[in-house]
């Protein structure tokens, strides 16, 4: 469960701290460009670097700088309880005069306080503990490279790889239904943040825990009452395709899953997230609009189900305009962000400590709902 999520100068993005610690559902809401969609794509920056990613040049870019403050760096802070201990991760880039890249000024990972590293430019220094004696090591890496993916972890206790296995498998969702075929070469459990490697997921998910199989398919039952079944044959040597069967009387029907609609795989995606968060998390997962593509009556129950699976483990932080949607949320765990121009920053504050006329929903249609 992420703690705290800090963010500065990125974007739309300044001295921006999110507050979402102990709350396992958060909803964000706001007017389009105030910058709930940057959240999702700064998650994004920490979990590719989890995953590997370690050229600044991969993570951020001059444009992304907050309105042209140069002189500024970016900077990123989340702080996390995986299991009993907390987690801290904290990466700050600079672009320095005339340079066309930026390059990292700061970091540091810390558990439960003690710090395992810290870098500065260039100079990384590990702290090892061996029988209660504290113990440094230094090394130099280069300045366009970020510390955490190039750190061994020295066992599956390591609190780097404890963190970096929970980044990289926390769900950072934008769904581009259109772009998922269904189709896998190979297992695993990181899903790209628009559902393009989904048949891999699947195949990974299952590989890892077979049970997972029931609850994919008890929820795709409640959602798509003929369904029958899901299923990944091999098309090729190395290669399966996802098809669904629906079923009805005594008459069926088998689908390629690149052939169903857009709400439809939004709903297998659902199911998989479901299956995820109970086969291998508790984990943190950001879906960004997930009623974009459902009917109006089918909003309500998909997001109750989002919400009770993350109540029993695991964190959902999500957005959306969707009313039906919004009235899932109470103003507790409901963060308004607020822009009053291009020109300003993002603000976020807790619904319930605003001053709202009437409903909330009436509130927003005439758009008198700001800090």
């Amino acid at each position: 469960m992420i703690r705290r999520f800090y963010v500065h100068n990125f974007r739309c993005l300044e001295n921006f701290d999110l507050p979402i610690g102990g709350q396992n559902a958060v909803l964000l809401i706001g007017k389009n460009g105030a910058g709930k969609t940057t959240v999702a794509l700064a998650l994004e920056v920490l979990q590719k670097i989890a995953r590997g990613t370690n050229r600044v040049g991969s993570l951020v870019k001059p444009k992304d700088i907050a309105r042209n403050q140069q002189d500024l760096p970016i900077r990123f802070e989340i702080e996390a309880q995986i299991g009993d201990a907390i987690y801290e991760y904290i990466i700050a880039f600079e672009l320095p005069e005339t340079f066309k890249e930026l390059r990292v000024l700061e970091e540091r990972f810390s558990c439960n306080g003690s710090p395992v590293y810290t870098r500065e430019h260039a100079q990384v220094t590990l702290a090892r503990n061996k029988t209660g004696q504290t113990e440094s090591a230094a090394f130099r890496i280069d300045w366009h490279v970020a510390a955490l993916p190039i750190v061994q972890e020295q066992s599956k206790s390591d609190p780097l790889f404890i963190f970096k296995q929970w980044l990289s498998r926390s769900l950072i969702l934008r769904p581009v239904p259109a772009l998922i075929n269904g189709e896998s070469d190979q297992e695993t459990l990181e899903l790209h943040p628009h559902g393009t490697n989904f048949g891999c997921w699947f195949a990974g998910i299952l590989a890892l825990a077979p049970r997972a199989y029931t609850q994919i398919d008890k929820y795709a039952n409640q959602v798509m009452t003929d369904f029958q079944e899901i299923r990944n044959p091999i098309i090729g040597k190395d290669s399966r395709s996802l098809e669904v069967s629906f079923s009805k009387d005594r008459a069926s029907l088998t689908v390629p899953f690149e052939d169903l609609s857009d709400g439809e795989k939004c709903f297998m995606i659902c199911a998989l997230v479901l299956a995820a968060n109970h086969a291998y998390g508790p984990l943190f997962c950001f879906w960004d609009e997930p009623d974009n593509y459902l009917a109006i009556d089918e909003v309500g129950h998909f997001v109750i189900a989002l919400r009770k699976a993350f109540q029993q483990g695991g964190q959902l932080l999500t957005t959306s305009h969707n009313p039906e949607a919004i009235r899932k949320f109470s103003p507790e765990n409901t963060i308004l962000l607020h822009r009053r121009s291009h020109l300003d920053p993002t603000v976020p504050r807790r619904v319930e400590d605003l001053q709202i006329q009437g409903n909330l929903i009436d509130a927003l249609i005439r758009g008198d709902v700001e800090p």
